[in-house]
């Protein structure tokens, strides 16, 4: 295992010290939280102190490991109970339930040739960020290929530097095609409810130096009607093995949007947020939250409700957008079209 100090997450290998930055406390508070234990971490990713796909399955990953290594004396029994548990701390993004999976060597068919001791543990997590790592700059380097210098693109929640430990995926594009000096502009759709837009997105554009306009989620339409949008691009926490994709909710209206005005929309992810086991976007679990995040607002500045507290609501975290509004999925390995979905299972 190695020391590592990224944005939304940092491990010092001396004091045994696994930290990770609040996202609840962005953009005007960067408060780290330091997890001593897996229901640290477990409590962190419920809570949205951490959220990402890809960040989740590190944060997860990494939690595990630093268990161990305090508790040698654990059983086989002991670590799989807490490695589920772990795994089900959310159950939309796949990024986590892969990420388990390799720390518990599962691909070894005969479970007594599973090494569960701490260096092997500290092998694969590191193993599991330089991925991620290296994805998030192929696909930030593939993606800005597609993008014309002067464009305006519009992006859907949170998918840089904070939700993962690279570049980013769609705002990773978005960052290599600044640094490429293409004179692009960022309209950075709020996305309500958990605000993760609004807070998070402009918080990193705004370090990056990159232009960018903060609008709130239902005003895209009037910009794409007036030629103010050139191309959409979004991330995902879970793509089926048919293209469909579940990202942050509001995806799929861009997505209807993005098609009623001919304009490219683009899903930005790695490989490990495919899942070929999903047929469908039918059959990806979608998360549903609490009704005081559709009642109010929470962040830096406290928690707020301006509706009736008996109010219902209705409050999935994520929508399936399908693969028929879509213009290519980009992943590490390449951009895919609706005619190029074979090669999601290769």
């Amino acid at each position: 295992m190695e020391s590592f100090n990224y944005l939304s997450i940092r491990y010092n290998k001396d004091e045994k010290k696994l930290e990770i930055l609040d996202q609840r406390k962005l953009p005007d508070i960067e408060e780290w939280l330091v997890c001593t234990k897996p229901e640290d971490m477990i409590t962190f990713i419920k809570q949205l102190s951490v959220r990402g796909a890809p960040l989740i399955g590190v944060a997860a990953s990494m939690s595990l490991y630093n268990h161990i290594l305090f508790n040698p004396q654990l059983t086989s029994e002991e670590i799989l109970k807490v490695s589920n548990e772990l795994r089900e701390s959310r159950p939309t993004a796949v990024n986590l339930m892969f990420a388990i999976d390799e720390m518990m060597q599962l691909k070894e068919s005969n479970p007594e040739n599973r090494d569960y001791s701490a260096t092997r543990f500290g092998e694969i997590a590191m193993r599991i960020i330089r991925n991620e790592v290296d994805m998030c700059d192929k696909m930030s380097k593939l993606g800005a290929s597609l993008i014309q210098p002067g464009e305006s693109i519009l992006t859907h929640c949170n998918t840089g530097s904070v939700a993962t430990v690279g570049a980013g995926t769609a705002l990773g594009v978005i960052r290599e095609a600044h640094k490429q000096g293409k004179n692009i502009h960022v309209y950075v759709d709020e996305t309500r409810p958990l605000l993760q837009g609004g807070r998070l997105t402009t918080y990193e554009l705004e370090r990056e130096g990159i232009p960018y306009t903060l609008i709130c989620d239902n005003m895209a339409a009037c910009l794409m009607r007036d030629g103010k949008i050139q191309r959409v691009l979004v991330g995902a926490d879970r793509i089926a093995a048919n293209g469909d994709f579940a990202n942050k909710i509001g995806t799929y209206s861009v997505a209807v949007l993005a098609n009623h005005h001919n304009i490219p929309f683009h899903c930005v992810a790695p490989m490990s947020t495919v899942d070929i086991k999903c047929l469908t976007g039918k059959d990806i679990p979608i998360e549903e939250r609490s009704q005081s995040e559709v009642q109010g607002a929470s962040g830096a500045f406290g928690q707020v409700r301006w509706a009736p507290k008996n109010s219902k609501t209705f409050n999935p975290a994520f929508d399936v957008t399908p693969m028929t509004l879509v213009t290519s999925i980009i992943l590490d390995t390449g951009i895919l079209t609706k005619n190029d979905l074979n090669k999601l299972s290769e």
